[in-house]
């Protein structure tokens, strides 16, 4: 019922007295904007229906922490060395005990041993479906680093994303976990340093971390790379559609930019939560032949509960969804 009433009213407004086209898109600039005060922090948007080129871009003069998000240029730049014929998708690489890394995933919580050998594929899988950290930063290094991955997105021509670090550095900055460069950190030794910091070392370290610009995005440099990628501007046909296909099968994130569309609805997306941060991104397909919409959603600097920061998002979605739905 709430998702039958959601729908009524947003088709009221955008139909109602708004005319279709260019012009109209204002209208969705503002809805989109007065979702964002859902969110309890500031969430920035990005639209794009791909097949018009129409879009719009709410918040777009703000960085915002990637968190996980920032796995699919490590995904494109990873099929990119796949394409090239540098690396393959059976190639098998030997989980090593320095590899496993906080935070969400799988392998840190299953393995505490070396030994465990996976493909690139599996890896790659691991990395997108269930954002498991100890998987992307493996992949960070077999795409070939940050370095790589910031040179194919200025190659193809998005500005304003970068991604700097591995996901463990980028854990333990936000938490104030000193790491010195170079250094193998294990995971058990990650979370005994973090054990013997104060609650005021992590808050100032939470702090710093909130203003700090490695690994962040506006709304318009994902929407654009997402745009791109379903366009196969970037990557052959066959390694965007396999990217395109594992972003279908996303685990994570239920409730946001899925949250409030109708449940047969395709989506490939990729989620990212860190602190006071919470994102979506990703390809909504709309029935009835209608094309397909970019949404790029990041919430950052939010002081409400995880849910709540889901609920906005997933206004947004449904409100880009039947924008363009009826428009």
């Amino acid at each position: 019922m709430k998702r039958y009433k959601h729908r009524l009213l947003l088709f009221l407004f955008f139909t109602l007295g708004v005319g279709k086209g260019q012009g109209s898109l204002s209208s969705l600039a503002l809805e989109l904007t007065r979702l964002g005060e859902l969110s309890g922090g500031t969430m920035g948007v990005g639209v794009i229906h791909i097949e018009s080129g129409r879009r719009v871009y709410v918040n777009n003069n703000e960085r915002y922490p990637m968190a996980s998000t920032y796995k699919v240029p490590i995904a494109v730049q990873l099929l990119k060395r796949v394409q090239m014929k540098e690396i393959t998708l059976d190639q098998m690489v030997e989980v090593q005990t320095y590899d496993l890394h906080p935070g969400s995933g799988t392998l840190s919580r299953l393995f505490i041993n070396p030994g465990v050998i996976l493909s690139v594929r599996n890896l790659l899988e691991l990395m997108m479906l269930i954002s498991d950290n100890s998987a992307t930063d493996i992949m960070l290094d077999t795409a070939g680093g940050s370095k790589r991955v910031n040179r194919i997105l200025k190659t193809n021509g998005i500005s304003g994303m970068n991604v700097d670090r591995s996901t463990v550095r980028l854990i333990a900055d936000w938490v104030g976990v000193d790491i010195s460069a170079g250094k193998e950190f294990s995971n058990e030794e990650f979370i005994d340093t973090y054990g013997s910091l104060s609650e005021e070392e992590i808050k100032r370290a939470n702090r710093v971390f909130s203003r700090d610009k490695q690994d962040t995005s506006t709304p318009e440099a994902m929407a654009v790379l997402l745009e791109k990628i379903w366009n196969k501007e970037i990557l052959n046909p066959e390694m965007s559609e396999l990217l395109i296909d594992i972003m279908g099968r996303c685990k994570t994130g239920e409730d946001r930019l899925k949250g409030m569309l109708p449940e047969e609805t395709f989506v490939a997306h990729k989620t990212g939560t860190i602190g006071s941060t919470t994102n979506d991104v990703g390809i909504i397909e709309l029935p009835r032949n209608k094309g397909h919409v970019v949404v790029a959603a990041f919430v950052k600097d939010s002081e409400l509960e995880i849910p709540e920061r889901e609920r906005a998002i997933a206004h947004a979605a449904r409100a880009a969804h039947d924008y363009f739905l009826f428009n």
